[in-house]
Formats: C-alpha cells, sequence, structure tokens
C-alpha cells in the first residue's frame, strides 16, 4: 500500500472518525471524568493508520491505532469494508463517582448513521 492510499482512505473516513472520537469522549465525561483530565481522549488525527486485508471479506478495511506518549498502544479504530466499525479506547481509571467499579476502556461499533458506545467496566472487590 502505497502512503497516497491510506491517506486518501483516511481523508474518506475523517468526518465519521471524528464523530466516533466525540462519541467516545462524550461517554468519558458521561462517567464523570472531566475534560481537564489528565485522562488522554481519542483525536482521530492522533491515531496511526494502516491499510489490512480482511481475512474473510477480502475488502480493505482501514485500521487506526492510538499509542501513548511512551509507545503503549492504547486504542484502536478499524474501518471495515461493509461501511461498519469497531473502536476501543483505554482509561484504566477508577470511576471518578462508582468505587465499586473500574473503567478499562470505551468500546465504539455500529454504522456512521448508528454509532453505539459502552463503557466497559470491571467490578472492583470490597
Amino acid at each position: 500500500m502505497t502512503a497516497s492510499s491510506i491517506s486518501e482512505h483516511v481523508e474518506a473516513k475523517r468526518v465519521f472518525g471524528e464523530t466516533v472520537c466525540q462519541r467516545i469522549t462524550e461517554n468519558i465525561v458521561k462517567l464523570g471524568f472531566p475534560l481537564q483530565t489528565e485522562l488522554s481522549l481519542p483525536k482521530f488525527d492522533s491515531a496511526e493508520f494502516s491499510l489490512v486485508t480482511d481475512p474473510f471479506t477480502q475488502t480493505q478495511d482501514l485500521v487506526g491505532y492510538w499509542y501513548s506518549s511512551s509507545k503503549q498502544r492504547i486504542g484502536q479504530i478499524k474501518f471495515h469494508g461493509d461501511g461498519s466499525f469497531y473502536a476501543e479506547y483505554d482509561v484504566v481509571q477508577p470511576h471518578p463517582s462508582k468505587k465499586q467499579w473500574f473503567v478499562e476502556a470505551i468500546n465504539a461499533w455500529g454504522q456512521q448513521d448508528n454509532i453505539k458506545t459502552e463503557a466497559k467496566l470491571l467490578d472492583i472487590p470490597q
């Protein structure tokens, strides 16, 4: 794959991807984390993208990974050839108001006109 081919795919998914990032951010805020937190928030342009061939459908999927400043992977977004997507973004913080929960990540999935998000919570034994 050429760099121009990847950038064309990224541009084609930009508005969709920015909307997904916004929905993930909204979910993080809805949980009670302040926007001015040390927690990093997903930004479409900060993902590192590549094209991968889906082994089942043989379509080209655009995949982006987010990394922390220490180069540890903290999330991914994958646009499938059929128009669907899946994203996961690490939060890895205790829930700000519910001490019995630990927020592992925010998952997002669906289609451009039907984006769903959900917090991935872990129970903290008391």
